[in-house]
């Protein structure tokens, strides 16, 4: 089983969960950006179908806020198929907070995923209400989880190596 890490805008720094599940496994491979401060969806795109070429249709994506849009764009436009996809902290692209440099991730497709998956919320994320990632994952057809006050679910929440999650990366395992 292959593991690709979808780190979002900025990528994920060394005490990301992310990279913390990386370093812990070597069979966790980074989907790496050409540049992680200005992204492009069409950019992106490239990058994760290349990747995923590469892994296998036996992949779980693990995609954190902007890489769960791309894994939207990606399902709506790619003929490759995945076992399963994880994605954390859904983000609105309509929100205040979302980064101005950020492009072609809009309107973010609304159609279910040809694969199974999860989202995991929190109940107090600044990049989304839970009501818009309550009505992402309906329509994806993906099983929600809401774990509460976490924040953006990233290093900032505290999380460490977030062992919640990992056990709920083992349920798509075993799906």
């Amino acid at each position: 089983m292959n593991i690709l890490m979808l780190p979002g805008f900025a990528n994920s720094g060394p005490l990301h969960w992310q990279s913390l599940w990386e370093k812990a496994n070597t069979n966790y491979l980074r989907v790496n950006q050409a540049d992680w401060q200005n992204p492009n969806c069409s950019h992106w795109l490239a990058a994760l179908e290349e990747s995923v070429k590469a892994a296998g249709p036996n992949t779980i994506l693990v995609a954190h806020s902007l890489g769960c849009l791309l894994v939207a764009h990606w399902a709506a436009t790619t003929q490759l198929r995945i076992k399963a996809a994880m994605l954390v902290a859904v983000p609105n692209p309509a929100s205040p907070l979302f980064p101005a440099q950020i492009t072609g991730f809009t309107p973010v497709p609304m159609q279910r995923l040809p694969f199974d998956s999860i989202v995991v919320a929190s109940s107090d994320d600044p990049y989304a209400h839970i009501s818009y990632v309550e009505a992402c994952a309906a329509a994806w057809g993906s099983a929600l989880i809401n774990i509460g006050a976490a924040g953006h679910i990233n290093a900032a929440s505290g999380l460490g190596a977030w062992a919640e999650g990992q056990r709920l990366l083992q349920q798509c395992m075993l799906e």
